[in-house]
């Protein structure tokens, strides 16, 4: 059994308490990066949330899931060749 994914810190926009979002692709994403969080890096969120970092930074005018998509990309670019999340 796995222990939930912490979403503490990541500062994931909100409403009335639950994720907020606007597109179905969105919460796409969030699960995909969930799951490589949990099988590529054990369930350690800091790599993840690092790149999350410099994306904003990168582009602080850019949609909030967007630059949750180039973090995600930029994570999976990390991982070994052959590798699998």
């Amino acid at each position: 059994m796995t222990t939930p994914l912490s979403l503490s810190g990541l500062g994931l926009p909100r409403r009335n308490g639950e994720l907020a979002f606007d597109a179905p692709w969105q919460s796409t994403v969030f699960a995909l990066a969930a799951a490589v969080v949990e099988h590529a890096f054990g369930g350690n969120r800091e790599p993840f949330r690092q790149e999350l970092i410099k994306a904003i930074a990168a582009e602080p005018g850019r949609p909030y899931w967007e630059s949750w998509t180039a973090a995600l990309e930029a994570l999976v670019l990390t991982l070994p060749e052959g590798s699998t999340p």
